[in-house]
Order: C-alpha cells, then sequence, then structure tokens
C-alpha cells in the first residue's frame, strides 16, 4: 500500500497519534504522549515542513526521547516500511562493526564502539576484542560516541562482562506480548573478570545506553562522562506520510535488577566530567 502525503501538520499528527495507540503498549505514557500531540497541534493547517517535523519531535520526545521524524525522497512512491531493513554485511564489515579502535595500552584494553551491529555481523569483532583483552587487568570500554543498535548484541557484550553464567537483563512489554532478553551462557572461563570503566557522553542513545545502564546497576562498571539522551524504548520504523518516516516506539524495557529504565532521566555517570575528559579521568597517563 502507498502512503499518500500529508497534507497539514494537523493531518500528520493524526496520523502519527494512531499509530502510536497501534504500536505502544496501553498506558499512562501512551495517553499522555497522544494527549499532548492533540493539544499542540489537533487541527493545524499549518504545512508539513521541517520546522513542523522538529517541533512535534519537541512535544513528543517529551514522553518518548526515541520519537524521530524525517523527511525522504519523494522521487516515488514508497510503500509502507513494516519495520528494519536487512543489515547491510559490506557496509558493517567496512566499519568493523563499529569497533573503531581495541588497543592494549599500560594495564588496561580500550575498547572503542561506535556503534552496536547485528549480532550475527558483530560477533567476530566482539571476539576478537575479547581475545586482546585476556589477562588485561582493566577494560575500557568507550561509548561516547555510539547511538545504539541491536539489542542481541548488547546482551553479547553484556555477557561477556558479567559472567559466563547466563543471566536476564530485562524484559521488553509490548502491546500483545513480553520478551526477556538474556546473556548468553559462555564456557567457563571466557568471561572478562578485570575492573570496567564505561565512558559516555550526552550523544550515548538508545542500546548504547542500555549496555551502561545493565553493567552500572549490576555494580559491573564504573560510568564516567556526561549523563546520556535518555532513550529507552524499543522502536520501529513507519512511514507517516510519502516524505516522512518515523521511529516509534513499539516495547517498553523493564531491566530485571531495578525493574525500572533510562528514559527521560538517561545513565547518570559515578564520574561526571566533560566527555572529552572522561578518558583522562580513567586512565591519566594516556593524555
Amino acid at each position: 500500500m502507498v502512503i499518500e502525503e500529508a497534507r497539514t501538520v494537523g493531518d500528520l499528527t493524526g496520523r502519527l497519534s494512531d499509530r502510536l495507540r497501534m504500536l505502544m503498549p496501553a498506558g499512562f505514557r501512551r495517553s499522555a504522549l497522544t494527549a499532548a500531540l492533540s493539544e499542540a497541534f489537533g487541527g493545524s493547517e499549518a504545512p508539513v515542513d521541517a520546522a513542523a517535523l522538529r517541533d512535534i519531535e519537541t512535544v513528543a520526545q517529551r514522553h518518548s526521547r526515541h520519537i524521530e521524524l524525517r523527511f525522504t525522497s519523494s522521487d516515488q512512491d514508497q510503500p509502507e516500511l513494516p519495520g528494519w531493513p536487512p543489515p547491510d554485511r559490506a557496509e558493517i564489515q567496512a566499519k568493523a562493526a563499529g569497533f573503531s579502535a581495541v588497543r592494549r595500552l599500560p594495564g588496561t584494553c580500550l575498547v572503542r564502539l561506535d556503534s552496536l551491529e547485528s549480532l550475527s555481523l558483530a560477533q567476530p569483532y566482539i571476539a576478537a576484542a575479547a581475545a586482546l583483552a585476556v589477562g588485561a587487568p582493566a577494560l575500557i570500554l568507550d561509548l561516547r560516541a555510539n547511538v545504539g543498535g541491536d539489542v542481541a548484541t548488547v546482551a553479547a557484550l553484556a555477557g561477556w562482562l558479567l559472567g559466563d553464567d547466563s543471566r536476564q537483563l530485562c524484559e521488553v512489554i509490548y502491546q500483545t506480548h513480553r520478551r526477556q532478553w538474556w546473556t548468553p551462557s559462555l564456557p567457563l572461563g571466557t568471561a572478562y573478570r578485570g575492573e570496567v570503566a564505561v565512558l559516555v557522553s550526552n550523544r550515548t542513545y538508545s542500546s548504547a545506553e542500555a549496555l551502561a545502564y545493565h553493567l552500572s546497576v549490576r555494580g559491573r562498571a564504573t560510568v564516567i562522562g556526561e549523563t546520556t539522551r535518555g532513550a529507552a524504548d524499543h522502536i520501529v520504523p513507519v512511514r507517516l506520510a510519502r516524505r516522512v518516516l518515523a521511529f516509534l516506539p513499539e516495547g517498553e524495557v523493564r531491566d530485571s535488577e531495578t525493574e525500572d529504565n533510562w528514559e527521560q532521566t538517561g545513565v547518570i555517570p559515578d564520574v561526571v566530567c566533560p566527555a572529552d575528559e572522561a578518558l583522562d579521568r580513567v586512565m591519566p597517563q594516556s593524555g
């Protein structure tokens, strides 16, 4: 089915609210979000332009930080997207699945991870990083530029740092069902057992926040840097109009330890400092 162009801001936000009611679990957050959109934009005859999309995002993100609206090409009819496209193997391999640096430094191993790619493609790079970290007394996991990705990759990385035995990380509540996420069981002695520091910034987002949060609340890592952006919902891409693609919440995360999440609050560091000073704080000799 081809989606028509949105005629006005009121038309677009009406479509957005309808989609949110179809996707989000029922409850206060969904009701508050759709009510806020209706109050701010209901009946608006304003044109749909870039400024309007930013205004809608500003209102919506007070209730779900993950909501994003983007203009896309109108060169041809574009069908409604049912979900995420398959991962691009060549693109992911070209950037080493987001592992932009893995280095042994004096007394530590630094792993800089800028995205969380599909686990099927990221697994060899996780294994390579783990191999280089063997024997290092401390590990620095740098997520300052990481804007998220695959939850399965979060579980794999968390398992490497939390221990060989499988343990539950969280439950995601959808409108029609729930899904639990667990770390994988590992061969005895596989997990990393040294000290862990996680570096974050105000750009750290989504599943990257999840990794920092799950490690922090279990007492496994010291988090250093800036409070993260505060986007905890699981999202799905949906075409609202011919030229408007939306990323909308469909699942609400509940950490199995805290029964809470980092939505709106972000992950608050143990050591608060500007992001560009975080590495120096954990390892001053790095310069």
